[in-house]
C-alpha cells in the first residue's frame, strides 16, 4: 500500500510537471473578461472617428459593421500570432511607453502583433488605390529639410506627424539630424518576415534617417541565437513621437529602430519599463 501511495504521488508530480512545460511553451493567448474589456476600451477610445463601440465578442464600427475580437483560437506561437492575429491578439503585449532601461526580452514586440483585416477596414486597401485617395502632404521638418510627405488624414494621422515634426525641428541639431531624410511613409509592401502589410502600406507609419538606424535582420544573431538589440535613435526623439500618439520599433526584441507607427491604443494601455 506504501509503495502504491509513492507511486502515485510520484505520478502526480510528473502530470503537473508535464503540465507547467506546455503552458509555457503553449501560453494562453486569451485575457481575463476583465482585460479584454480594458483593452477593447482602449482600441475604440483611440479611433473614435472609426469606431462606435465593443461587446465582449464584436468591435462595431460607425458604418454599422461589426468585427469578431477573438478567432477562438487559445493558444498560439510568436509566429501564429505574427501571421494570423485576431484584433485581442494585436493588443496582448504591453507597449513600455518612457526611457528603455533594458532591451526587450525575446519575442517582445507590442504592435509586431496586427490583425490585417481591421487596418484594410480602417485605412483602405493600397492594392486597390484605397489608400492614395486619403493622403494629405505635410511639411516634414520645414525649418530644418522641409520635404513635402504625403500622409494619410485617417484618424488625423497626418496632424499628429505635422505636430511631430514641429517638435523635432526645435531639437538641436545633433539629435533631430535622425530624423532626416526619411526612409520613407507610404510603401505598399508585407512585412519581410510576417507575409502580412506594414503599417506604411496604410500611410500610418514613417521611417526616419537610415544613416542612424538599426533593423535585426540587417544583424547576426549571436552563438545561441539571440538577437543583438542596437539603437542610436535618440529618445528625445521617440518621446514626441509617444507623446502625438506613435509607436516605436525600437522597443521591439525584432527591433526597427528608424520606425515609427500610428497605434495610440497601445500607448493607452503602456506598462511602464
Amino acid at each position: 500500500m506504501l509503495r502504491e501511495t509513492v507511486l502515485r504521488r510520484r505520478l502526480a508530480r510528473a502530470v503537473g510537471a508535464t503540465l507547467v512545460i506546455l503552458l509555457a511553451l503553449h501560453p494562453s493567448n486569451a485575457p481575463s473578461a476583465d482585460l479584454s474589456g480594458e483593452l477593447l476600451d482602449a482600441l475604440v477610445g483611440a479611433y473614435p472617428d472609426r469606431l462606435a463601440g465593443h461587446d465582449a465578442e464584436r468591435i462595431y464600427w460607425r458604418d454599422r459593421t461589426a468585427m469578431p475580437v477573438s478567432d477562438g483560437i487559445a493558444f498560439k506561437s510568436y509566429e501564429q500570432m505574427l501571421t494570423n492575429s485576431s484584433i485581442l491578439d494585436q493588443l496582448s503585449l504591453r507597449y513600455p511607453r518612457g526611457a528603455l532601461g533594458q532591451p526587450p526580452g525575446v519575442n517582445e514586440d507590442p504592435g509586431r502583433f496586427r490583425n490585417e483585416p481591421f487596418f484594410l477596414k480602417m485605412y483602405g486597401d493600397c492594392r486597390k488605390g484605397e489608400v492614395e485617395q486619403q493622403l494629405v502632404p505635410i511639411a516634414w521638418l520645414p525649418h530644418s529639410w522641409g520635404r513635402t510627405v504625403r500622409v494619410t488624414r485617417i484618424n488625423g494621422v497626418a496632424e499628429r506627424l505635422k505636430a511631430v515634426a514641429g517638435e523635432i525641428d526645435e531639437l538641436p541639431d545633433a539629435i533631430r539630424r535622425a530624423a532626416y531624410p526619411i526612409s520613407g511613409v507610404l510603401s505598399c509592401r508585407p512585412v519581410r518576415d510576417t507575409g502580412r502589410l506594414s503599417m506604411h502600406a496604410f500611410a500610418a507609419a514613417i521611417d526616419l534617417n537610415i544613416a542612424v538606424s538599426d533593423y535585426w535582420l540587417w544583424q547576426q544573431s549571436s552563438a545561441a541565437g539571440a538577437i543583438r538589440y542596437r539603437n542610436r535613435m535618440p529618445p528625445e526623439i521617440v518621446e514626441i513621437f509617444e507623446r502625438n500618439g506613435f509607436i516605436w520599433g525600437g522597443k521591439w526584441y525584432h527591433y526597427d529602430t528608424m520606425h515609427f507607427e500610428y497605434r495610440p491604443e497601445l500607448l493607452a494601455v503602456s506598462g511602464r519599463p
